[in-house]
């Protein structure tokens, strides 16, 4: 499968598990079009369900045979995978 387009999301605030929710079905849908690109640089508030979801994110985006590319992901997150030993699962993000 190939990609048609690329779609940016941009949650702002609390991405948390209150919240993730609408994130993870905005980017599904977006990955049925296309790459997406996930800007974080909003993101105010994570907990461990931030990181399911973009983990999910990428599962859902290598069966599609399409990319997902995170933005301005907070050091808080990269924190919290740190913890949970999943850090080096992440990409470098801008």
């Amino acid at each position: 499968m190939t990609s048609t387009g690329s779609r940016t999301i941009a949650p702002a605030g609390a991405l948390t598990m209150a919240t993730v929710r609408a994130c993870q079905e905005e980017g599904r849908a977006a990955l049925l079009e296309g790459d997406l690109a996930l800007d974080l640089s909003g993101v105010t508030e994570t907990d461990s369900a931030a990181l399911a979801c973009i983990f999910d994110l990428f599962r859902a985006a290598r069966a599609r045979g399409r990319q997902l590319h995170l933005i301005g992901l907070p050091e808080e997150l990269r924190s919290l995978a740190s913890v949970y030993g999943v850090a080096e699962l992440l990409p470098d993000a801008g």
